[in-house]
């Protein structure tokens, strides 16, 4: 019976042993893979991507600002920012200086799109981001606005965000319902209103059901039925409530 008991304690001491042991390397093996962020403020894209790496993280230069403080061609920004834990082969994004502002900011309003383009990187500067909107009376692909403003001091980055006029869309309609409605006056209605007339073809003949006898056949040398201004529409597309711009086609069968 001791021996028993020593023998269940022995395993027991194991089993805590093993848990104990089990914990440690779990935990060494998260905080193995922490590492701190070191500082690259101040030096080049080429040291930082050196100190970076060798803290075994990655190095991301994302964006270019103007500075007076911080010279030409040296980091400016870094996050996260030094000293922080992250994981190893995290990403640590800097912002690079690139000088005091030396380039005047151009006006480009009344230009087209191109034109304004073309002028801003012809100056070292990139376009930021471009937006439209509808301005009746002001031709499409036309500069509205700019952001940073013509000659502008103490820009941020080189870069100009444009605000360009967009084509205005033709005026949009629901279609009514013609029906029941004879062709001759449904045309007219039409071009007043400023559609087209399109396609109108004959609708095919309606089957009699039940024991109603078919009609007699047509002689073979009458003409097939024509649509005519009294003929009456049965089908048209597009369909009643569909929504339609102006100048539209619209389409008719009629008996």
């Amino acid at each position: 019976m001791k021996f028993f008991f020593r023998f269940t304690l022995l395993a027991l001491m194991l089993v805590v042993v093993a848990l104990l042991s089990a914990v440690a390397a779990m935990r060494f093996a998260i905080h193995g893979q922490v590492v701190q962020v070191p500082s690259v403020i101040g030096m080049t894209p080429a040291e930082a991507e050196r100190a970076v790496t060798a803290a075994g993280l990655q190095l991301e230069i994302e964006r270019q600002f103007y500075s007076a403080q911080v010279a030409e061609g040296h980091i400016m920004l870094q996050v996260p920012s030094s000293g922080t834990k992250v994981r190893r082969g995290w990403q640590v994004r800097v912002a690079e200086s690139i000088g005091p502002q030396r380039v005047a900011i151009p006006d480009v309003t009344k230009q087209s799109e191109r034109a304004a383009e073309w002028n801003i990187r012809r100056r070292g500067l990139d376009v930021a981001s471009t937006a439209a909107m509808q301005m009746p009376g002001i031709p499409a692909d036309q500069v509205l606005a700019q952001s940073p403003l013509p000659n502008a001091s103490g820009v941020a980055a080189p870069k100009i965000s444009l605000l360009l006029t967009a084509p205005t869309e033709p005026p949009a309609y629901v279609m009514p319902s013609f029906v029941g409605q004879p062709l001759g006056t449904v045309s007219r209605t039409l071009q007043d209103a400023g559609f087209k007339l399109g396609l109108v073809t004959m609708a095919p003949p309606v089957v009699p059901s039940g024991n109603v006898p078919p009609a007699a056949p047509a002689p073979a040398s009458s003409a097939p039925p024509q649509p005519s201004p009294a003929s009456v529409i049965v089908v048209q597309s597009p369909a009643a409530g569909q929504k339609i711009l102006a100048g539209a086609t619209v389409n008719f069968e009629v008996r």
